[in-house]
């Protein structure tokens, strides 16, 4: 494990760890007799990079190479073999969705490798919460988000393509960046939408329900669909397949309904225990819902109910 991971505080780390196990389901494409990063080509600029931890987005052109997330420290060298069957270009920007280290592991490897300016390595950009944690943290400076903005967006242009970024605090994590890559029509979501789980709500580090449900709001409002719902604007999850609109408005809706239920339980006096028998994600169990593992269903139900009980006393 590299220096930058091993600085993570134990509840953050195993946080983090945590996102990686529950979404190994969404690598179900890499052979597991020949496990690596896989790279594809999701339209554009953009291409994903699969199996270095969170999925990894990658933007090439004329005027090098940006990278959203760099994934676990361990798998640098092939993250950085796959960027360059993509350019060969410099890596010039590195952009992190959030804190955890499945997503910034690399950060380090990737900034030393490639360089914004002449002589220096590549400027990480994020939120300036990221920043702060990490900084808490005490992971090395050429590792992080030096680049950061502190309102609600952040755009700036590179290959010929508006490149905006959307705070939304109070998501996976207060760290949450979405990426919008507007002319490839590509959303880079983090870990406020997957695909392989329910939501992973961070309470330690700022994450809450609502916050994901206006995170996944932001993400309906800037996808397009093409006819009949396929294709159109795609989204980069956090951890698992490529998606579109219809993808995330099922996301969306199933985290609403939960939350309502939930919420009506607490209402009626019902307890974490009774909540749980209740079963109130019992009809999407068989897309996000697991037994066992490090982010199981009771412990998805029981982050819904320990936020909303919180919020409730605090009205």
């Amino acid at each position: 494990m590299s220096r930058a991971a091993g600085r993570f505080p134990g509840v953050w780390y195993a946080v983090a760890l945590m996102v990686l196990v529950v979404g190994a389901s969404g690598l179900a494409a890499q052979d597991s007799q020949n496990p690596g990063v896989e790279t594809l080509h999701v339209q554009g600029n953009v291409y994903m990079l699969v199996g270095a931890g969170g999925n990894i987005a990658v933007q090439v052109g004329a005027e090098g190479v940006l990278v959203v997330d760099t994934g676990l420290a361990q798998m640098s060298g092939q993250v950085l073999a796959a960027i360059r069957t993509l350019s060969d270009k410099p890596i010039r920007w590195i952009v992190n969705t959030h804190v955890h280290p499945d997503h910034t592991g690399g950060n380090e490897a990737l900034a030393k490798a490639g360089s914004t300016v002449a002589g220096q390595p590549a400027v990480v950009i994020a939120h300036e919460n990221a920043l702060s944690r990490m900084t808490e943290a005490d992971v090395p400076a050429v590792a992080l988000p030096l680049n950061t903005y502190y309102g609600g967006t952040k755009d700036f242009f590179f290959n010929d393509e508006p490149i905006l970024l959307y705070h939304h605090p109070h998501a996976h994590t207060d760290t949450d960046s979405l990426v919008f890559f507007r002319r490839s029509d590509v959303v880079v979501a983090g870990d406020a939408y997957l695909t392989t789980t329910y939501p992973v709500i961070d309470a330690a580090n700022g994450g809450g329900v609502q916050g994901v449900i206006d995170s996944l709001n932001r993400i309906l409002d800037l996808t397009v669909p093409k006819h009949e719902q396929e294709g159109g604007t795609f989204v980069i999850p956090g951890h698992g397949r490529v998606s579109d609109e219809a993808d995330v408005l099922e996301y969306r809706d199933m985290m609403v309904i939960v939350r309502d239920r939930v919420r009506d339980m607490i209402g009626r006096g019902m307890t974490l225990e009774q909540v749980k028998a209740a079963r109130p994600t019992l009809d999407y169990d068989g897309w996000w819902g697991a037994d066992t593992g490090l982010w199981t269903t009771a412990m998805f139900v029981e982050a819904v109910y320990r936020d909303l009980s919180q919020n409730r006393e605090g009205a």
